[in-house]
């Protein structure tokens, strides 16, 4: 994939901290193996003492914070472990479930090979659901983690029988155009391939108190793979 240039990306920026919208297919930090590109090496290329402030997954887009120095550092991961950080994401999901600020309390343990699961003995995840739209077999929905455990949207919307379109790993089928549009031809040879290549998650808003006490609330714009599902299940119900 073509790299993109960072300062493209920021859309929030001061002397302490800036926000990009990751694109999906980036890796926040160096993952186990190799040196892929990440998203905090490019940010070095532009700022030399920058740190990422928390992590969001190789294929989840959307808001993503960065600290400039230290002190900045500090307090923003100070305000991530008191669950003081406010995140909303946009899921879109199998079924249509009518959610209403619906509470998922499951403890989450990490696995092998870069996998988690609901576990009684695993650490406490707690997150909000609410339904934005329901379409003929999909919905659109907000997903509002309180507490910042690996793959915890992921694992909390298969629990409740509405796993992420995409998310092969926790219950989530790829999603075809050929199921909505009964005139969909594919031309002699073709396979179809899947309307979105990656688990549909996008982190919506990021919202915390800056070094000064203001408040920093950022919203990241759909990327395109996210936008255009959207609008086709919208067209086609």
């Amino acid at each position: 994939m073509k790299l993109p240039d960072f300062s493209d990306l920021i859309i929030f920026e001061n002397d302490d901290y800036l926000v990009v919208n990751k694109p999906p297919f980036l890796a926040t930090l160096d993952e186990r193996v190799g040196g892929a590109p990440n998203m905090l090496r490019l940010a070095r290329q532009n700022y030399d003492d920058i740190q990422a402030a928390h992590r969001l997954d190789r294929e989840t887009s959307g808001a993503l914070a960065f600290a400039k120095n230290p002190e900045a550092y500090r307090h923003l991961a100070m305000q991530f472990e008191n669950r003081e950080v406010k995140k909303q994401y946009h899921a879109v999901v199998w079924g249509t479930p009518q959610f209403t600020d619906e509470i998922v309390e499951r403890s989450i343990e990490n696995t092998t090979r870069g996998k988690a699961r609901l576990a009684y003995k695993g650490k406490p995840a707690e997150t909000h659901f609410t339904t934005l739209e329901n379409f003929t077999r999909h919905s659109l929905i907000l997903c509002e983690p309180v507490t910042g455990r690996m793959h915890q949207i992921r694992l909390h919307l298969m629990y409740l029988q509405a796993p992420i379109v995409g998310d092969t790993l926790y219950g989530g089928e790829d999603f075809f155009l050929s199921s909505l549009k009964k005139k969909f031809n594919l031309k002699q040879g073709e396979e179809e391939q899947p309307f979105i290549k990656r688990f549909a998650l996008h982190a919506m808003r990021l919202q915390f108190s800056g070094l000064n006490g203001e408040e920093i609330s950022v919203e990241a714009p759909y990327p395109k793979d996210f936008r255009v599902l959207v609008e086709a299940l919208r067209q086609n119900q």
